[in-house]
């Protein structure tokens, strides 16, 4: 049977001839009955692995809380103070007999018992006429020739209680004033901030920029006598991969906080005045007597009586006679100091109050833990050799059958490449099946090679 062939297949079995001084024009150790083919062998890579951050080490820190623990205090509500009471003075009351006129010998008019007294310069006037006033008995009495002279009754002032002293007590004063207590003193508290992350994308090379050969559009031209096809060498740009990365935007941090005092206000005493003492004078108490005294002198001669009188003396028509008279007392009750007003000193003891307050034992304390950084294993591909040209030995019209042809085509549809209708033609589907496979297992292109029938499980 005769196998007609299309333009497409004579392009794949044709040998593709490029103008390139690295490749001999010929095949070099062509054998006879095989076929040739100047085909692009693509380039090589390997798949390698790159390590990337993905997020950055930082530190974890945590907050160790204060340790407190309740402890009872004794707090003073009322100060200590001293209270004065008084002892008030005592007194007693003493009787006592004031000799209100002592008692005289006193010459007086008569011998009857209110009879007028006789004056001192009567009495002088006499002793010098020669009446002995000394030694004159009494109740003898001398006639008197006489002015007499006159008498006048005074107020005398008599102390019955002496100035004195007293003592008064004026207390302490308090107040009732609001006194705050510390239960639990200022301390200061830390506080994590923790750390902010914010995401970057970078760009991960996976595969560098490399150089391909594709076919040309323009028709099949001849060279020296042999029919090829056009290839380009096109630049294939490098691939990127976006990553997300995690980066630490502010490092955590700790943030220190002060806590204010706890206080308590209770009720307490506060002491305004202090006790004292007031002394307060008590003034004398007085008592008023009548006494007799001379107001003016009077003028005598005397003559004892049964004696002679002188003439010419004017007879007064009164005697004087030395009457002796007692003292006069007077008895009386006055009010004496006996023991003077005094103090005594009581001392208050302070009063306390128990109350529970809270007292540090460990300050709060910052643990940072490291954060170990975060990477992520990226694959990439890297060339190992770059694309290049060689001739490979194809399948030609001497060993290229419909068999063949139906073998590629299941071949090729059962790693999921469609060929089109299976039947033995190599035809559009078949080829652009066919040049796909060799793409992506990096076969040559530009002509069915042993590598690709191999590789198909394609046996002759």
């Amino acid at each position: 049977m005769k196998i007609k062939y299309s333009p497409l297949l004579l392009g794949l079995l044709l040998p593709i001839t490029f103008v390139n001084a690295e490749v001999s024009l010929t095949p070099p150790n062509a054998k006879a009955g095989e076929c040739y083919a100047k085909v692009v062998v693509p380039a090589k890579y390997k798949t390698v692995e790159e390590r990337v951050l993905v997020q950055e080490a930082s530190n974890k820190i945590t907050i160790t809380p204060a340790k407190y623990e309740w402890i009872n205090e004794k707090v003073e509500v009322t100060p200590s103070s001293i209270k004065l009471r008084t002892i008030p003075a005592t007194f007693k009351k003493v009787t006592e007999v004031v000799e209100v006129k002592p008692a005289s010998k006193t010459w007086r008019v008569s011998l009857k018992k209110h009879a007028a007294p006789v004056s001192k310069e009567i009495l002088v006037a006499a002793k010098l006429k020669g009446v002995d006033l000394e030694n004159t008995a009494p109740r003898t009495c001398y006639k008197e020739y006489y002015v007499p002279g006159t008498y006048k009754t005074v107020s005398e002032e008599i102390v019955l209680q002496k100035e004195n002293n007293k003592t008064k007590i004026i207390p302490a004063t308090y107040e009732m004033v609001e006194k705050t207590i510390e239960v639990t003193p200022a301390s200061q508290k830390s506080i994590t901030v923790p750390a902010t992350y914010e995401y970057t994308e970078e760009k991960v090379l996976i595969e560098k920029e490399k150089t391909v050969w594709k076919k040309g559009v323009n028709p099949a031209q001849k060279l020296d006598g042999a029919t090829g096809e056009i290839m380009c060498l096109v630049k294939v740009p490098a691939k990127y991969k976006t990553i997300r990365k995690k980066v630490v935007k502010t490092p955590a941090t700790t943030k220190v906080m002060d806590v204010p005092a706890v206080s308590k206000t209770i009720k307490v005493k506060k002491l305004v005045a202090a006790a004292k003492t007031e002394t307060i004078t008590i003034p004398e108490v007085k008592s008023s007597i009548q006494k007799s005294v001379l107001d003016t002198k009077a003028t005598f001669s005397w003559v004892q009586v049964g004696n002679s009188v002188d003439k010419g003396l004017q007879h007064t028509g009164h005697r004087i006679c030395l009457v002796e008279s007692p003292a006069k007392t007077q008895t009386i009750t006055r009010t004496v100091l006996d023991t003077p007003t005094s103090t005594k000193e009581i001392t208050i003891e302070p009063t306390y109050k128990t109350i529970k307050v809270k007292k540090l034992v460990q300050k709060a304390q910052e643990v940072k833990t490291p954060i170990e950084a975060i990477y992520k294993t990226v694959q990439r591909k890297e060339k190992a050799s770059s694309s290049h040209q060689s001739w490979e030995r194809i399948l030609c019209q001497t060993n290229m059958n419909q068999n063949v042809v139906l073998k590629i085509q299941n071949a090729l549809e059962a790693k999921n490449y469609n060929p089109g209708k299976i039947d033995g033609v190599l035809g559009q589907d078949t080829r652009v099946a066919l040049d796909k496979y060799q793409r992506d297992n990096s076969l040559a292109t530009g002509g069915i090679t042993y590598e690709t029938l191999k590789s198909l499980n394609v046996e002759l």
